[in-house]
């Protein structure tokens, strides 16, 4: 099904009309609207004020089990959380030279110019040339994989989740499969990377999957009151259409691990911080002023973007980071709407391994097996555009580099 667009339109007008007799959508949106406008206001007004809208924890917390009540409730409204010192400064910093090293040992550049175009996930999105690199097999992003540190943290994040599902745990939170993903290394003065928001991990398919209809069953029936973004039955059921960057694997939490310091102006991650926001979105697209064959932005193989002509009264809240330092990790939930900054206004590389959170289960072994074979061969992630430059790189990690945790994280 790979670089083919489905005929959606039937789907979508099929799925729309469901929908709609089920309950009254224009009612249900003005229900979601009222209440989401408290929770944006909230989240503006602590910007304009300088406050810490991300919340913030320390990885010592996590590893002795001093994490507050207090903090989890927090992370579960926001949807996201900055985990610090899950790597100590200089390790991340020696990772960040080591990985130019690589890149450039290697003539990366020069090598990407030959295969540009491969990668159109983001497409339809505002400055869509990111400075990312294909690779997924270096030393520094298999190292950061598997740590032990990483591995606490994930577990953690992992049973924030309620996994209870009718045919049994929907996950099993205290083993991880890895995810290989890519690497940022955005320069100073930088204006090509900005990323307006979107959501990934779905696009068309969050209204017409079958899986993703029952996520959202309380949403599409009016009841946001009774919508709980952290049960995770159904989760790793749903089908998402096969395109490059379009993730095979349920990730609980979308990440990154920085390599560099970044913050504020540094043309670096802005989250929009309400955990249920998506419930705005869903309802958004099913509006009489919506064309009865589309879903406001959503298309097959792209990100889920939103933008101030569908989604005006969610844009005050899409804030910037706070900043972080080298070893900190950023994780948001997998409806959480995010975007990169514009321009990079900082004086250094805005540099991050992407790693997310993706507990064992049935879906994420399948994929865990296929990544496995092209670990094996340097060949790019399954989930990613073919664009193999790894397969003769120099310096790649090979099976010798994985800890047993590794191999166990790898399905080796």
């Amino acid at each position: 099904m790979k670089n083919t667009t489905p005929d959606i339109d039937k789907y979508i007008i099929h799925t729309k009309k469901n929908i709609q007799q089920l309950t009254q959508v224009e009612r249900a949106f003005n229900t979601v609207r009222e209440s989401l406008s408290v929770a944006v206001d909230e989240v503006a007004n602590l910007q304009s004020k300088g406050g810490a809208i991300v919340p913030e924890l320390s990885y010592s917390s996590i590893a002795n089990g001093a994490v507050s009540t207090k903090d989890i409730q927090s992370i579960k409204q926001r949807g996201c959380v900055i985990v610090r010192n899950v790597f100590a400064r200089n390790q991340a910093e020696d990772w960040n030279n080591e990985l130019g090293e690589y890149l450039d040992t290697n003539n990366y550049l020069e090598r990407a110019k030959e295969k540009a175009g491969l990668d159109d996930y983001f497409g339809d999105l505002k400055d869509a040339k990111p400075q990312i690199y294909g690779v997924y097999w270096s030393r520094p992003q298999v190292m950061a994989r598997q740590a032990e540190s990483m591995a606490t943290t994930k577990r953690f994040l992992n049973r924030l989740w309620n996994t209870d599902a009718p045919a049994g745990p929907e996950f099993d939170p205290d083993l991880d499969y890895a995810y290989a993903d890519r690497t940022r290394r955005r320069a100073p003065g930088d204006t090509t990377l900005g990323l307006s928001p979107h959501m990934d991990a779905g696009s068309y398919e969050r209204w017409v999957d079958p899986a993703f209809q029952k996520i959202y069953a309380k949403i599409f029936s009016g009841e946001l009151e009774q919508y709980d973004p952290w049960a995770a039955a159904y989760r790793t059921q749903t089908r998402e259409y096969e395109s490059p960057a379009v993730s095979s694997m349920f990730r609980t939490f979308q990440g990154w691990t920085a390599l560099t310091e970044q913050g504020p102006g540094d043309g670096t991650l802005e989250l929009l911080p309400i955990a249920n926001s998506i419930a705005y979105v869903l309802l958004r697209a099913l509006q009489k002023d919506v064309p009865e064959h589309e879903l406001c932005l959503a298309k097959p193989g792209r990100a889920l973007g939103v933008d101030q002509q569908w989604h005006p009264d969610l844009m005050p809240a899409i804030v910037p980071i706070q900043t972080v330092a080298p070893g900190d990790t950023v994780w948001w939930h997998p409806d959480v709407i995010h975007a990169v900054g514009n321009e990079h206004h900082g004086d250094d590389y805005a540099s991050v391994i992407y790693i997310g959170a993706s507990p064992a289960c049935n879906k994420n072994k399948a994929y865990a097996l296929k990544q496995a074979e092209c670990f094996k061969a340097g060949l790019s992630a399954p989930d990613f555009a073919a664009e193999n430059y790894e397969v003769d790189f120099k310096g790649r990690a090979t099976i010798s580099d994985l800890t047993d945790l590794g191999k166990q994280q790898m399905v080796l």
